[in-house]
């Protein structure tokens, strides 16, 4: 199994994430582009110490970018949004709400 730290990117926090947080229970984070269901599942349950009922996961392809004559191209990432259980908390991301 791999390292849980190296699966975990770090937490996405926008005005829609926080709402989901405080309606459905549900957190997001930006994941490694070679993690799978299982992995985002453990590593988070071992992380933060809670129980996760549910993880989906999304590709984001990289936008493409100009900068005068030269283009590039932003890289691609994975983003995985994870239920938990009941009325558990990860008490680290609430922000003290």
């Amino acid at each position: 199994m791999k390292d849980p730290r190296t699966v975990i990117k770090h937490p996405i926090v926008t005005e829609k994430t926080l709402i989901e947080r405080d309606l459905k229970g549900q957190y997001t984070f930006a994941v490694t582009v070679e993690a799978n269901k299982a992995e985002v599942k453990k590593a988070i349950e071992v992380i933060f110490h809670v129980h996760v009922t549910d993880v989906n996961i999304m590709k984001i392809k990289g936008k493409r970018k100009r900068l005068g004559r030269f283009e590039g191209k932003r890289p691609d990432w994975k983003k995985a949004v994870v239920r938990l259980a009941g009325d558990e908390k990860i008490e680290e991301l609430s922000g003290g709400a």
